[in-house]
Protein backbone atom coordinates (compact mmCIF):
# COMPACT_ATOMS: atom_id res chain seq x y z
CA UNK A 1 0.00 0.00 0.00
CA UNK A 2 1.47 3.34 -1.00
CA UNK A 3 1.39 6.32 1.32
CA UNK A 4 0.62 9.83 0.02
CA UNK A 5 3.29 12.34 1.03
CA UNK A 6 2.34 15.99 0.37
CA UNK A 7 4.93 18.16 -1.37
CA UNK A 8 6.83 20.86 0.49
CA UNK A 9 4.93 23.50 -1.52
CA UNK A 10 1.60 21.98 -0.51
CA UNK A 11 2.64 21.89 3.14
CA UNK A 12 3.81 25.50 2.92
CA UNK A 13 0.50 26.55 1.37
CA UNK A 14 -1.45 24.76 4.11
CA UNK A 15 0.57 26.41 6.86
CA UNK A 16 0.23 29.83 5.25
CA UNK A 17 -3.53 29.34 4.90
CA UNK A 18 -3.93 28.42 8.56
CA UNK A 19 -1.81 31.40 9.66
CA UNK A 20 -4.01 33.67 7.56
CA UNK A 21 -7.18 32.27 9.16
CA UNK A 22 -5.84 32.85 12.68
CA UNK A 23 -4.76 36.41 11.84
CA UNK A 24 -8.08 37.28 10.18
CA UNK A 25 -10.02 35.95 13.18
CA UNK A 26 -7.95 38.14 15.54
CA UNK A 27 -8.46 41.15 13.26
CA UNK A 28 -12.22 40.62 13.25
CA UNK A 29 -12.35 40.40 17.04
CA UNK A 30 -10.28 43.58 17.45
CA UNK A 31 -12.45 45.50 15.01
CA UNK A 32 -15.63 44.47 16.79
CA UNK A 33 -14.36 46.15 19.96
CA UNK A 34 -17.14 46.58 22.48
CA UNK A 35 -19.81 45.02 20.28
CA UNK A 36 -21.36 41.81 21.54
CA UNK A 37 -19.84 38.52 20.47
CA UNK A 38 -23.11 37.50 18.83
CA UNK A 39 -23.13 40.58 16.60
CA UNK A 40 -19.60 39.80 15.41
CA UNK A 41 -20.08 36.11 14.81
CA UNK A 42 -17.60 34.73 12.33
CA UNK A 43 -20.34 32.33 11.25
CA UNK A 44 -22.63 35.20 10.24
CA UNK A 45 -20.17 37.30 8.27
CA UNK A 46 -17.94 34.40 7.16
CA UNK A 47 -14.78 36.48 7.78
CA UNK A 48 -12.61 33.54 8.83
CA UNK A 49 -13.30 31.53 5.69
CA UNK A 50 -11.46 31.87 2.39
CA UNK A 51 -13.90 31.30 -0.49
CA UNK A 52 -12.91 28.56 -2.89
CA UNK A 53 -11.34 30.24 -5.88
CA UNK A 54 -11.31 33.62 -4.09
CA UNK A 55 -8.61 36.23 -4.67
CA UNK A 56 -6.96 35.73 -1.29
CA UNK A 57 -6.77 31.97 -1.84
CA UNK A 58 -5.18 32.63 -5.25
CA UNK A 59 -2.55 34.91 -3.68
CA UNK A 60 -1.79 32.43 -0.91
CA UNK A 61 -1.42 29.60 -3.41
CA UNK A 62 0.89 31.75 -5.55
CA UNK A 63 2.90 32.80 -2.49
CA UNK A 64 3.32 36.37 -3.75
CA UNK A 65 1.06 39.42 -3.84
CA UNK A 66 1.41 41.74 -6.85
CA UNK A 67 1.07 45.49 -6.35
CA UNK A 68 0.73 47.94 -9.22
CA UNK A 69 2.33 51.31 -8.49
CA UNK A 70 3.52 54.31 -10.50
CA UNK A 71 6.86 54.70 -8.74
CA UNK A 72 6.93 58.42 -9.55
CA UNK A 73 5.33 59.93 -6.47
CA UNK A 74 7.69 60.82 -3.62
CA UNK A 75 7.25 60.11 -0.75
CA UNK A 76 4.38 57.65 -1.37
CA UNK A 77 5.76 55.44 -4.12
CA UNK A 78 9.10 55.89 -5.81
CA UNK A 79 11.26 53.55 -7.85
CA UNK A 80 15.00 54.13 -7.74
CA UNK A 81 17.13 53.46 -10.84
CA UNK A 82 18.16 50.08 -9.41
CA UNK A 83 14.49 49.02 -9.23
CA UNK A 84 14.12 49.48 -5.47
CA UNK A 85 10.74 50.85 -4.36
CA UNK A 86 10.26 53.01 -1.27
CA UNK A 87 7.62 55.26 0.25
CA UNK A 88 4.61 55.50 2.52
CA UNK A 89 2.38 53.42 0.25
CA UNK A 90 5.13 50.87 -0.29
CA UNK A 91 5.36 50.30 3.46
CA UNK A 92 1.60 49.83 3.70
CA UNK A 93 1.84 47.32 0.85
CA UNK A 94 4.56 45.40 2.68
CA UNK A 95 2.38 45.30 5.80
CA UNK A 96 -0.45 43.75 3.78
CA UNK A 97 1.94 41.14 2.39
CA UNK A 98 3.32 40.41 5.86
CA UNK A 99 -0.14 39.84 7.28
CA UNK A 100 -0.90 37.35 4.51
CA UNK A 101 2.48 35.68 4.99
CA UNK A 102 3.44 35.99 1.31
CA UNK A 103 6.17 37.62 -0.73
CA UNK A 104 5.68 40.91 -2.56
CA UNK A 105 6.33 42.09 -6.09
CA UNK A 106 5.78 45.55 -7.57
CA UNK A 107 4.54 46.06 -11.11
CA UNK A 108 4.95 49.38 -12.91
CA UNK A 109 1.81 51.26 -13.92
CA UNK A 110 1.19 54.91 -14.83
CA UNK A 111 -1.44 57.54 -14.11
CA UNK A 112 -2.81 57.54 -17.69
CA UNK A 113 -3.09 53.73 -17.74
CA UNK A 114 -3.95 53.08 -14.08
CA UNK A 115 -7.64 52.26 -14.58
CA UNK A 116 -7.01 50.13 -17.65
CA UNK A 117 -4.21 48.26 -15.87
CA UNK A 118 -6.40 47.54 -12.82
CA UNK A 119 -9.26 46.27 -15.02
CA UNK A 120 -7.05 44.29 -17.42
CA UNK A 121 -7.80 40.63 -18.08
CA UNK A 122 -5.79 38.65 -17.37
CA UNK A 123 -4.86 40.78 -14.38
CA UNK A 124 -1.51 42.56 -14.43
CA UNK A 125 -1.46 42.78 -10.64
CA UNK A 126 -3.74 42.09 -7.66
CA UNK A 127 -4.20 45.67 -6.48
CA UNK A 128 -2.74 49.15 -6.90
CA UNK A 129 -1.24 51.46 -4.28
CA UNK A 130 0.63 54.74 -3.94
CA UNK A 131 -1.02 58.18 -4.05
CA UNK A 132 -4.37 56.95 -5.39
CA UNK A 133 -7.18 59.24 -4.26
CA UNK A 134 -10.52 57.68 -3.35
CA UNK A 135 -13.18 59.00 -5.74
CA UNK A 136 -16.79 58.16 -6.57
CA UNK A 137 -15.79 57.67 -10.21
CA UNK A 138 -13.25 55.00 -9.29
CA UNK A 139 -15.72 53.30 -6.96
CA UNK A 140 -18.23 52.99 -9.79
CA UNK A 141 -16.02 50.56 -11.69
CA UNK A 142 -13.52 49.31 -9.09
CA UNK A 143 -13.12 48.64 -5.37
CA UNK A 144 -11.31 51.10 -3.10
CA UNK A 145 -10.18 50.50 0.44
CA UNK A 146 -10.73 52.74 3.40
CA UNK A 147 -8.43 55.75 3.43
CA UNK A 148 -5.04 55.54 5.08
CA UNK A 149 -3.75 59.05 4.33
CA UNK A 150 -5.45 62.46 4.11
CA UNK A 151 -5.02 64.22 0.77
CA UNK A 152 -5.88 67.43 -1.08
CA UNK A 153 -4.78 69.57 -4.01
CA UNK A 154 -2.19 72.26 -3.40
CA UNK A 155 0.73 73.85 -5.26
CA UNK A 156 4.50 74.01 -5.43
CA UNK A 157 6.17 77.20 -6.61
CA UNK A 158 9.54 78.92 -6.34
CA UNK A 159 10.25 80.08 -2.79
CA UNK A 160 11.06 83.54 -4.10
CA UNK A 161 7.48 83.84 -5.44
CA UNK A 162 5.58 82.26 -2.56
CA UNK A 163 3.85 85.54 -1.73
CA UNK A 164 2.52 85.78 -5.27
CA UNK A 165 0.22 82.77 -4.95
CA UNK A 166 -2.27 83.04 -2.10
CA UNK A 167 -5.39 81.75 -3.82
CA UNK A 168 -6.62 79.84 -6.85
CA UNK A 169 -7.44 83.18 -8.49
CA UNK A 170 -3.77 84.22 -8.16
CA UNK A 171 -2.80 81.15 -10.17
CA UNK A 172 -5.52 81.32 -12.81
CA UNK A 173 -3.93 84.04 -14.92
CA UNK A 174 -2.62 83.86 -18.51
CA UNK A 175 0.92 84.72 -17.48
CA UNK A 176 1.12 81.84 -14.97
CA UNK A 177 2.52 78.60 -16.38
CA UNK A 178 1.06 75.61 -14.55
CA UNK A 179 2.73 72.22 -14.97
CA UNK A 180 1.00 68.87 -14.33
CA UNK A 181 1.61 65.19 -14.99
CA UNK A 182 -0.70 63.52 -17.54
CA UNK A 183 -3.68 61.29 -16.99
CA UNK A 184 -4.30 61.74 -13.27
CA UNK A 185 -6.39 63.93 -11.01
CA UNK A 186 -3.82 66.75 -11.06
CA UNK A 187 -4.36 67.31 -14.77
CA UNK A 188 -8.12 66.97 -14.34
CA UNK A 189 -8.13 69.57 -11.55
CA UNK A 190 -6.06 72.01 -13.60
CA UNK A 191 -8.26 71.69 -16.68
CA UNK A 192 -11.45 72.18 -14.66
CA UNK A 193 -10.30 75.03 -12.41
CA UNK A 194 -7.62 76.95 -14.30
CA UNK A 195 -9.27 78.24 -17.46
CA UNK A 196 -6.99 81.26 -17.91
CA UNK A 197 -3.58 79.94 -16.87
CA UNK A 198 -1.21 78.31 -19.33
CA UNK A 199 -1.25 74.56 -18.61
CA UNK A 200 1.83 72.52 -19.51
CA UNK A 201 1.64 68.71 -19.37
CA UNK A 202 4.96 67.05 -18.52
CA UNK A 203 5.20 63.24 -18.84
CA UNK A 204 7.29 62.54 -15.72
CA UNK A 205 5.76 63.65 -12.43
CA UNK A 206 9.01 63.28 -10.47
CA UNK A 207 10.77 65.81 -12.74
CA UNK A 208 8.23 68.62 -12.36
CA UNK A 209 9.43 70.06 -8.99
CA UNK A 210 12.94 70.61 -10.35
CA UNK A 211 11.52 72.17 -13.51
CA UNK A 212 9.52 74.60 -11.38
CA UNK A 213 12.64 75.48 -9.36
CA UNK A 214 14.60 76.03 -12.59
CA UNK A 215 11.95 78.35 -14.06
CA UNK A 216 10.57 76.08 -16.79
CA UNK A 217 7.11 76.69 -15.29
CA UNK A 218 5.74 78.68 -12.36
CA UNK A 219 3.40 76.39 -10.45
CA UNK A 220 2.94 72.65 -10.03
CA UNK A 221 -0.46 71.25 -9.14
CA UNK A 222 0.24 68.56 -6.59
CA UNK A 223 -1.01 67.08 -3.32
CA UNK A 224 -0.48 67.85 0.35
CA UNK A 225 1.10 64.39 0.55
CA UNK A 226 3.76 65.21 -2.05
CA UNK A 227 4.51 68.92 -1.56
CA UNK A 228 6.14 68.69 1.91
CA UNK A 229 8.80 66.28 0.66
CA UNK A 230 10.02 68.68 -2.03
CA UNK A 231 9.90 71.72 0.25
CA UNK A 232 12.06 69.84 2.76
CA UNK A 233 14.54 68.58 0.16
CA UNK A 234 14.82 71.61 -2.16
CA UNK A 235 15.19 75.08 -0.60
CA UNK A 236 14.25 76.66 -3.95
CA UNK A 237 10.65 75.47 -3.56
CA UNK A 238 7.70 76.51 -1.40
CA UNK A 239 4.13 75.32 -0.81
CA UNK A 240 2.37 78.52 0.35
CA UNK A 241 -1.12 76.96 0.39
CA UNK A 242 -0.18 73.69 2.09
CA UNK A 243 -2.47 74.35 5.06
CA UNK A 244 -5.37 75.48 2.86
CA UNK A 245 -5.75 72.78 0.17
CA UNK A 246 -8.23 73.32 -2.66
CA UNK A 247 -9.79 69.88 -2.13
CA UNK A 248 -10.05 67.33 0.67
CA UNK A 249 -9.92 63.59 0.31
CA UNK A 250 -8.13 60.40 1.23
CA UNK A 251 -5.72 57.99 -0.40
CA UNK A 252 -6.57 54.30 -0.56
CA UNK A 253 -5.85 50.98 -2.27
CA UNK A 254 -7.46 50.21 -5.64
CA UNK A 255 -8.51 46.81 -7.02
CA UNK A 256 -10.97 45.01 -9.28
CA UNK A 257 -14.58 44.41 -8.29
CA UNK A 258 -15.21 40.83 -7.28
CA UNK A 259 -12.22 40.86 -4.91
CA UNK A 260 -14.20 41.66 -1.79
CA UNK A 261 -12.26 39.08 0.21
CA UNK A 262 -9.00 40.90 -0.57
CA UNK A 263 -10.64 44.26 0.13
CA UNK A 264 -11.58 42.99 3.58
CA UNK A 265 -8.00 41.97 4.28
CA UNK A 266 -6.68 45.38 3.18
CA UNK A 267 -9.23 47.25 5.29
CA UNK A 268 -8.39 45.09 8.31
CA UNK A 269 -4.69 45.92 7.92
CA UNK A 270 -5.41 49.66 7.63
CA UNK A 271 -7.61 49.56 10.74
CA UNK A 272 -4.99 47.61 12.66
CA UNK A 273 -2.25 50.08 11.66
CA UNK A 274 -4.43 52.95 12.87
CA UNK A 275 -5.16 51.18 16.15
CA UNK A 276 -1.59 50.15 17.00
CA UNK A 277 0.01 53.48 16.08
CA UNK A 278 2.10 52.18 13.19
CA UNK A 279 0.25 54.37 10.68
CA UNK A 280 0.97 57.46 12.76
CA UNK A 281 4.65 56.49 12.88
CA UNK A 282 4.70 56.39 9.07
CA UNK A 283 3.22 59.89 8.97
CA UNK A 284 6.00 61.09 11.25
CA UNK A 285 8.67 59.25 9.27
CA UNK A 286 7.66 60.92 6.00
CA UNK A 287 6.85 64.33 7.51
CA UNK A 288 3.12 64.15 6.85
CA UNK A 289 0.30 65.40 9.06
CA UNK A 290 -1.59 62.65 10.91
CA UNK A 291 -5.35 63.21 11.15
Amino acid sequence: MSTFVPSFKRISDMIRLEKYKVWLLLAVLSICGTASFASCSTHEDNTTEIPTGGKVAEILNRGTILFGTTGDYRPLSFCEPDGTYWGFGIEVAKEIANKLGVGIEFKKTSWPTLTADVLAEPQKFDLAIGGITITDARRETMLMSEGYLANGKTILCRASEAGRYQSLADIDKPEVRVMVNPGGLNEKFANENLTHATIIVHPKNEEIPSLIAEGEADVMITEITEAPYYVQTDARLAAPLLNAPFTHGEIGVLMQKGQEDLLQVVNNVIRQMKADGSLQKLHEKYGLVYE
